[in-house]
């Protein structure tokens, strides 16, 4: 597995967790935000080596502190108010003298906390507090996941995994087919591939089959990718995470949907423009220029295409060489 779709599974997840924490209308946030103490404890430990335990385990609802690393002298706040005053406020409370010469590190769990590294701080205490370095959110914390070497970013996506794994998130619509483009948008298609995978005389034979006669030159362009996007799907599906079914499922859904409206080429076109519209409306979708997205999407649809999911087959098709 590549250090790209580590990385993408990562920052899914801890994105739709900041969403999930940032919709107070919808969950218990007080639960969800004692859960959050325990997950970044464990997490920072792991990224960053600490050994941060939660101090309100062992006195209960501590004033301004959630974790502390005795051993490194770190004191961190777990907050999903991230604003100027909720940190000044931290700054100024009495329990933060007794903890002279700590690093106070303070996460922002739900919001973006660019902002907030940008102010000034009065610091009446003896606790080290660099805004510029001291402020983590989502952003920060990824782009030291993205600098990491694939070794360390393997520990950090099992233990995403692990945490985060199985939740559901309530914002994501199609976010399997959204995230598979934007893996997608990140190759370079100049890069051509051998075709030992499949038999472009039996994807003839389907696109003659079915009248497909301007769709064909989409198909001709388009197919030389099957064996990378087979190679995507093949790392999801190793890892347990069958996004193939799910994407291919998807672009099956609209060819069936719209069959009965149009046919020939212009039902593959259709299929072409749902598919795009569906992926520009998921929550977990992160914008590109169009004619990537474009790109992205006409590969994966005629891949489905080659692999039986959208229209009709002849007799004894059989596009997989053996």
């Amino acid at each position: 597995m590549n250090r790209a779709l580590y990385f993408d599974y990562i920052e899914d997840k801890l994105n739709a967790l900041a969403t999930r924490i940032n919709s107070r209308g919808k969950l218990n946030i007080l639960n969800l935000h004692v859960h959050s103490e325990d997950f970044y404890m464990h997490f920072f430990n792991k990224l960053y080596g600490w050994s941060l335990t939660n101090l309100n385990n062992k006195l209960q609802n501590v004033e301004a502190i959630d974790l502390i690393d005795n051993i490194n002298k770190i004191i961190v706040q777990v907050s999903a108010t991230s604003t100027k005053e909720k940190i000044q406020s931290t700054l100024e409370k009495e329990i933060i003298m007794t903890y002279d010469g700590y690093d106070f590190k303070f996460i922002s769990i739900s919001k973006d906390a660019s902002d907030l590294r940008k102010k000034t701080y009065v610091n009446p205490h003896s606790v080290t507090f660099v805004p510029s370095n001291d402020i983590y959110d989502t952003t920060t914390i990824l782009n030291y996941i993205k600098s990491l070497e694939i070794g360390k970013q393997k520990i950090i996506f099992e233990f995403i995994k692990n945490e985060l794994g199985d939740e559901v998130d309530i914002v994501k619509l199609d976010s399997n087919l959204a995230m598979v483009i934007n893996i997608l948008s990140k190759e370079d298609w100049d890069i051509q591939e051998p075709l030992d995978s499949i038999d472009s005389f039996e994807i003839e034979r389907k696109i003659s089959f079915n009248n497909l006669s301007t769709a064909k030159y989409i198909i001709d362009d388009y197919k030389v990718h099957y064996n990378r996007v087979d190679k995507i799907y093949s790392e999801f599906d190793s890892m347990g995470i069958n996004k193939s079914s799910s994407v291919l499922g998807t672009i099956r859904k609209e060819y069936i949907s719209a069959m009965n409206i149009v046919h020939d080429d212009n039902l593959f076109n259709l299929v072409l423009e749902k598919i795009k519209e569906k992926t520009s409306q998921s929550a977990n979708y992160r914008e590109i220029p169009i004619d990537e997205l474009e790109l992205c999407i006409n590969i994966l649809v005629v891949d489905s295409f080659i692999r039986c999911k959208i229209f009709e087959n002849p007799m004894e098709y059989k596009y997989a060489s053996s």
